[in-house]
């Protein structure tokens, strides 16, 4: 199975896309979608749509794991993002992706064995999965393949599959 993997944002989309299969991890691609500041909304949507589309004609992914939003603070933020959230969801609809949707949490759980672990043991174990002899510079790209690997752990689950769950 070879999987999608997606930190959603405005300024950088962080993606990874990895292969799956006997139990073992493959890297194919990773690094980042980038709009730049002081463009109008709508066009950077239109950026992450338009390079989102190409990855996933480039790469032929399966399906698509991707982070759900959490926020603290900036609403401002938080709806700006949900923005873009929702074209990378409708860009993997349109090509016909299978969408899987997991909380940070989920996420370093999966990786790490510890929901609340530290950026940097997220960091490392994605290097140590993945057999990278360095880890990617951004931590949108590191999330986006850490979602990968979320997914792959979690779909392939026995309990996942007898429920025929999301």
């Amino acid at each position: 199975m070879i999987i999608l993997g997606i930190d959603p944002g405005i300024a950088i989309v962080g993606y990874g896309v990895i292969e799956y299969k006997n139990s073992k991890f493959r890297p194919i691609a990773y690094g980042a979608i980038r709009t730049p500041a002081h463009t109008p909304v709508e066009d950077r949507l239109k950026m992450i749509h338009e390079q989102l589309s190409e990855i996933i004609d480039k790469f032929s992914p399966d399906e698509m794991s991707i982070e759900e939003l959490f926020f603290n603070n900036n609403t401002t933020t938080a709806i700006v993002v949900a923005e873009a959230r929702g074209v990378i969801l409708l860009t993997a609809a349109e090509k016909g992706l299978k969408i899987s949707e997991y909380t940070p949490l989920q996420i370093k759980q999966s990786v790490v064995g510890y929901g609340k672990a530290e950026k940097k043991q997220v960091i490392h174990m994605v290097g140590t999965i993945l057999s990278l002899k360095d880890p990617p510079k951004l931590d949108d790209t590191n999330d986006a393949l850490a979602a990968a690997i979320c997914h792959a752990h979690t779909s392939g689950s026995a309990v996942r599959q007898f429920y025929n769950l999301k």
